[in-house]
């Protein structure tokens, strides 16, 4: 079993940064792929990126693109959500979530089997 711990949401002025952590209880299988989901009020929950703990390939989101940065410290098995030019769209439930690598695609919920608590971000205009 993995645990999953989001921190480093809050309130932020739109243009603004925020970072946002995510740590595992203990390190996943070096094949895994660690992912960002938020879910705003009302809404599906949708991918934002993923990293993979064995060679940092990253995926990202055609909204988050350019303005959002996922990266990975593995002697502390954190992966960590690097948040740009914040606008008053991104303002959800951020979420960390982890998948094997036969559990189906990146960009899917239903493949990540861990997920953790998740962490406001509101973005004011």
């Amino acid at each position: 079993q993995v645990q999953l711990v989001e921190s480093g949401g809050g309130l932020v002025q739109a243009g603004g940064s925020l970072r946002l952590s995510c740590a595992a209880s203990r390190r996943t299988a070096s094949t895994y792929t660690m992912g960002w989901f938020r879910q705003a009020p009302g809404a599906e929950r949708e991918f934002v990126g993923a990293i993979t703990w064995s060679g940092g390939s990253t995926y990202y989101a055609d909204s988050v693109k350019g303005r959002f940065t996922i990266s990975s410290n593995n002697a502390n098995n954190t992966v960590y959500l690097q948040m740009n030019s914040l606008k008053p769209e991104d303002t959800a439930v951020y979420y960390c979530a982890a998948k094997s690598p036969w559990s189906g695609s990146n960009l899917l919920v239903r493949a990540y089997a861990y997920w953790g608590q998740g962490t406001q971000v509101t973005v004011s205009s």
